[in-house]
């Protein structure tokens, strides 16, 4: 199935915005299709200036569970912080750990087990922290769904104050007819409570927590300066936990990129040196590629405690040692999912799964833990909504990744007789069912199913058409400008039409890099390099030469390709050279 191309189209006058913002004409471009109309928003927008961020007293409850937390700290009241076992929830649970210790407060931290006590609050645990003597539970990441286990602890006598990004519970009525249901606890600070008048919804658990802790040091005369060493953990959350890098997610990231350059945190330091980065620029996907595994990997195959620890660490060589424990978790973690994500997609090759719209695959042996990375790429394969179900502990659980034509929130509610229990977004969902009812599941999901042919095509959105004598340093050094990339903001995507091919590699230990140089004019090439694409282009010369394309490999003649492709540098032996990513490519 061809990809589709669709250029990206604005209104806004783009010559004017370049001229008005004294910006290029190329970023120009980039930014109106980003929804940029004015220079003033442009110049904030690549700014991305921490004095634009919105008052946190807005939030509701802010006030109220902030005074609470500053009472307990006068009191010596003990204080536990209930966080998460993801990126997200590590950070968040870090930035209100060390604010709460800056402040001199009788607390600790908790994170649940994966594996044992699964996402957010239990009573079996309240109960626990209760019994130690804990009076106030602090949540981040988790809590807003909470309902039963707040009032369990309300019971107890205990204080309990939410911070929560996640989306509230809510009982269907009638048809469009949803009654959200809010735990009864003494603060709950989530803007997506449909009484909070913060603008914008859109934060992560740890950019909330990072508000939480803004006001508790506004309040005691701390300085901003402080909130340093929390706004860069609160962006290494909010790069990972792949919130739309708008707004203030993008102010938070961009300012945190900023300072992890320039770390003192011993255990970024240790981290940053055990991946080889120590020389390198931190960009937004050294976070979201290799450091935030890392921390992900120890809540799925481990304790995600030790991701904190190594956040919190002030010796260098224990940080040393937590690091080099992430890495080797994350290194069994990728060959795990490389394995289960081969034989899956084999069993959907030999079966008529591979006819389905809506992928379900029941792979019982499967570790829970990466279940939702292991759906991740057979969505990416195959560009259908997929859901990846295991063994679990009780009963089988799993996880589903969708496509922006398939609400997997919506479809599942749909199914809600014959699921036990789930939760989620559009994009992204979790479930546990019972065994027998699986083939159900599948049968209702796929006769509900509305995707068309086109819903299900893979979709190439590109920024602006350009020659490439145009992809010059000055250029790649101006699109570093609207860095950090992620959801919401990805790097912007170019195209060029009947470019000519004048070399051929292959490159990689298992073949599968391809490498083209490309000609700019009679005197200047550009290297070009294309991920698990060497099938395709072989595809492609032998449409292009027949028998003969074997031959063409090492000599090619008379091969033209309109490209798709992204503008980087490549590093090698202490030389920095342009070049090219191919995104897709087609014969001219």
């Amino acid at each position: 199935m061809k990809n589709q191309w669709r250029m990206k189209v604005t209104s806004v006058d783009v010559e004017d915005l370049s001229k008005n913002a004294k910006i290029d004409k190329i970023l120009s471009k980039i930014l109106a299709t980003r929804g940029i109309n004015n220079a003033e928003q442009a110049n904030n927008y690549l700014a991305a200036s921490l004095k634009h961020m919105y008052d946190p007293y807005m939030m509701k409850d802010m006030d109220l569970g902030t005074d609470i937390i500053l009472e307990a700290i006068d009191e010596g009241t003990s204080i536990v912080v209930y966080g998460d076992y993801d990126a997200d929830g590590v950070t968040s649970t870090t930035i209100l750990y060390k604010a709460l210790s800056k402040l001199d407060a009788n607390v600790d931290y908790y994170i649940p087990d994966r594996e044992h006590e699964g996402y957010g609050m239990s009573c079996e645990r309240i109960k626990t922290l209760y019994e130690k003597g804990v009076e106030i539970i602090l949540t981040c990441d988790n809590g807003i769904s909470a309902i039963e286990e707040v009032e369990y602890a309300k019971s107890l006598g205990m204080t309990v104050i939410i911070t929560d990004h996640h989306e509230l519970r809510f009982i269907e009525k009638d048809e469009n007819v949803r009654e959200y249901i809010l735990p009864e606890a003494d603060a709950i600070i989530n803007p997506k409570q449909k009484d909070c008048t913060y603008p914008f919804k859109l934060l992560c658990g740890a950019g909330i927590a990072l508000k939480f802790a803004t006001v508790l040091y506004e309040k005691l005369g701390i300085e901003e300066e402080e909130l340093n060493e929390l706004i860069e953990i609160a962006g290494i959350g909010t790069i990972c936990d792949v919130v739309d890098l708008l707004d203030e997610n993008r102010i938070i990231a961009k300012n945190a990129l900023r300072l992890i350059n320039n770390t003192n945190n011993m255990g970024l330091q240790a981290l940053i040196q055990e991946l080889g980065l120590k020389d390198k620029t931190i960009k937004s996907y050294h976070i979201g590629f290799m450091i935030g595994p890392c921390i992900n990997a120890t809540g799925r195959l481990d304790t995600a405690n030790i991701s904190v620890e190594l956040l919190l660490a002030s010796d260098m060589d224990k940080a040393m040692q937590l690091a080099e424990k992430l890495s080797s978790l994350n290194k069994i973690r990728q060959d795990m999912t490389n394995k289960y994500v081969e034989e899956i997609i084999e069993d959907i090759e030999n079966s008529t799964l591979k006819n389905d719209r809506v992928i379900v695959v029941y792979k019982k042996d499967l570790h829970e833990s990466i279940a939702g990375i292991v759906a991740g790429k057979v969505r990416e394969k195959y560009n259908l909504p997929t859901i990846i179900l295991t063994g679990g502990k009780d009963m089988p659980k799993g996880s589903g990744r969708s496509i922006d034509e398939y609400n997997m929130f919506e479809e599942l509610l749909k199914c809600k007789d014959v699921i036990n229990k789930f939760g989620g977004h559009p994009m992204a969902a979790g479930l546990s069912l019972l065994e027998e009812n699986i083939p159900e599941l599948r049968k209702q999901l796929l006769d509900n199913c509305q995707l068309s042919d086109k819903d299900i095509e893979f979709k190439i959105k590109i920024d602006k058409r350009i020659h490439l004598k145009q992809a010059t340093f000055e250029l790649i050094e101006m699109l570093d400008s609207l860095e950090p990339f992620g959801k919401g903001n990805p790097s912007p995507v170019f195209a060029e039409k009947n470019v000519f091919v004048t070399a051929i590699r292959i490159l990689g230990k298992n073949n599968n890099t391809l490498k083209l140089t490309l000609k700019i004019d009679d005197n200047n090439t550009l290297d070009a390099i294309a991920f698990n694409k060497v099938d395709e282009f072989i595809e492609i010369l032998k449409i292009n030469y027949g028998d003969q394309w074997e031959k063409a490999m090492y000599n090619p003649d008379d091969l033209y390709l309109d490209i798709v492709f992204t503008i980087g540098i490549n590093e090698f032996n202490g030389n920095k050279t342009k070049q090219l990513r191919l995104t897709d490519f087609r014969l001219t």
